[in-house]
């Protein structure tokens, strides 16, 4: 939030002359034509959120030297996966993978297919197991069935969904 806007003076205020270092006042100042997107993007680049919106709306394609700070964000990760480079992004799956929810959801949306890497990480989180059984194997996962049984609702989701 870019504070100064609400100041007569805002060159008065402390920290003024280093603005553009939060990541979301140099963005705020981009889009509203206050500085060019050139001279925000080192900043932007560093908040993983930011940089997937910049190259989703602003972009409208890969950006590479942001792709360090977006990879290890597994929320940030996938969806830059799935909705800018629109196909699998090796270089972010390990951080995607230790995140059971976000692992799920790469391998429904982005690879569309079962990810044995990360089914360790999607099994020890019932909905997300579930979740994974469902949309993703179509079938039980029975190795993944005593973590789901620790979440009784997860369970009888499960148990109905798969006729046990």
């Amino acid at each position: 939030m870019n504070i100064y806007k609400y100041f007569t003076h805002p060159e008065q205020l402390d920290g003024y002359t280093n603005r553009l270092r939060v990541p979301s006042v140099a963005y705020e100042l981009a889009e509203d034509g206050e500085i060019t997107w050139k001279q925000a993007e080192p900043y932007i680049m560093k908040d993983p959120k930011l940089a997937f919106q910049y190259a989703r709306a602003v972009l409208k394609r890969g950006w590479p030297e942001a792709e360090p700070y977006i990879a290890k964000n597994p929320k940030w990760a996938y969806e830059y996966a799935r909705y800018v480079l629109k196909h699998r992004w090796p270089k972010a799956e390990p951080y995607i993978m230790k995140n059971p929810w976000w692992a799920y959801r790469y391998a429904r949306g982005v690879l569309k297919r079962r990810w044995p890497k990360a089914e360790p990480y999607i099994m020890k989180d019932p909905w997300s197991a579930y979740l994974y059984a469902d949309d993703v194997l179509k079938r039980r996962w029975p190795k993944a069935e005593p973590y789901i049984m620790k979440d009784p609702g997860t369970w009888a989701e499960y148990k109905e969904t798969f006729s046990l």
